[in-house]
């Protein structure tokens, strides 16, 4: 019998985990993130749908943990910026510690949300939910068509509505 994906994330793990985890442990100068990334690169692995690749494991290994690691930075990115809003706020008009995490939440799923459109919708989805800019108005500054420009807008929407109900 042909071994599953189980197997082959075991081995995997049994193999290069300590591996991995000192690689990540070099990247973020912590090695307690650097454990937790490295669990998270297995759980994701035993999550695949497809076969999990083992003729350069490393290789493979890595290229999950760099993806895993550009997201931490992001989240720490994102953290940073609302604990300096946060720093600015007047005492009396702070959210409570469990608002505050909610809305780092959100935050976060908005910003993967975001990430996953390309720049021009992306672009053209902000400058109509932020700036009010008509799609005529996008459409110029873009030097699109307007019907391409209403293009980018709806696929913006399409995937906050997607965000929203779980569909992504």
């Amino acid at each position: 019998m042909p071994p599953t994906t189980q197997d082959r994330v075991e081995t995997l793990y049994a193999d290069h985990h300590g591996w991995l985890q000192g690689w990540l442990r070099r990247q973020l100068g912590n090695s307690c993130e650097a454990a937790d990334l490295a669990h998270d690169v297995f759980v994701r692995l035993l999550r695949r749908p497809a076969a999990v690749e083992t003729r350069e494991p490393r290789a493979y290994l890595s290229t999950i943990a760099r993806g895993l690691l550009v997201d931490h930075w992001r989240r720490r990115e994102l953290e940073r910026a609302w604990l300096d809003v946060l720093a600015r706020t007047p005492e009396e008009l702070a959210p409570s510690p469990e608002s505050r995490m909610l809305v780092l939440e959100a935050l976060i799923k908005i910003d993967q949300m975001l990430d996953a459109l390309k720049p021009k919708v992306r672009e053209a989805f902000l400058w109509a939910q932020l700036e009010g800019m008509s799609c005529p108005q996008i459409a110029q500054r873009l030097g699109v068509s307007l019907a391409t420009a209403e293009r980018y807008v709806a696929a913006g929407l399409r995937q906050c509505y997607a965000y929203r109900f779980g569909e992504a």
